[in-house]
């Protein structure tokens, strides 16, 4: 493994648990094992860190994504929870953290969001057999919202946002 994955997995669970602000450059190094001056050649700055450890994130967050159907649309983000954990999305902390004054960060941000919109409506499309933005905006806000209700309600958000996007497929195919 690279020294940057490296990094990155050491540092991603100190700003998902901390937070980006919390998460100081000595804590960061200390758990990634390495001197500051590696961590800065490696990404320039905090913010490099922050964009790269998002970037990871989505790589993984957009491999579960690999799906046909709303229902494993939902089922996706129901596993996601299990294994990674619930605390509301790390892009939008980001971005909550940076009050949206990092470019980078609300690059990183608007990129992400932009491929969740995009993707549901891939889905709606291939479900209906025709696009409908009304549906994939509404599926996008069950989405984003079990996402942020996971962090105290656990699976069970999803689970819930699960059953509510099948009843609006359905209510779109009659």
């Amino acid at each position: 493994m690279s020294v940057r994955n490296t990094i990155l997995r050491a540092v991603e669970p100190l700003f998902d648990r901390n937070g980006f602000m919390a998460s100081g450059m000595d804590r960061l190094t200390e758990a990634a094992g390495v001197s500051s001056r590696t961590l800065y050649k490696h990404f320039g700055s905090k913010a490099g860190l922050m964009v790269a450890t998002l970037g990871e994130r989505d790589r993984r967050f957009r491999a579960r994504l690999d799906v046909r159907t709303v229902d494993a649309f939902f089922a996706a983000l129901e596993d996601w929870i299990r294994v990674e954990g619930a605390r509301g999305c790390l892009f939008l902390r980001a971005l909550g953290e940076t009050g949206g004054d990092t470019p980078e960060i609300v690059a990183a941000v608007h990129t992400q969001k932009a491929f969740l919109r995009d993707r549901i409506g891939d889905i709606v499309h291939v479900e209906l057999g025709e696009p409908c933005d009304e549906l994939a905006d509404q599926l996008l806000v069950l989405f984003e919202g079990a996402t942020a209700a996971a962090a105290y309600r656990g699976v069970e958000a999803a689970s819930a946002a699960r059953r509510a996007a099948g009843i609006l497929l359905a209510n779109a195919k009659q």
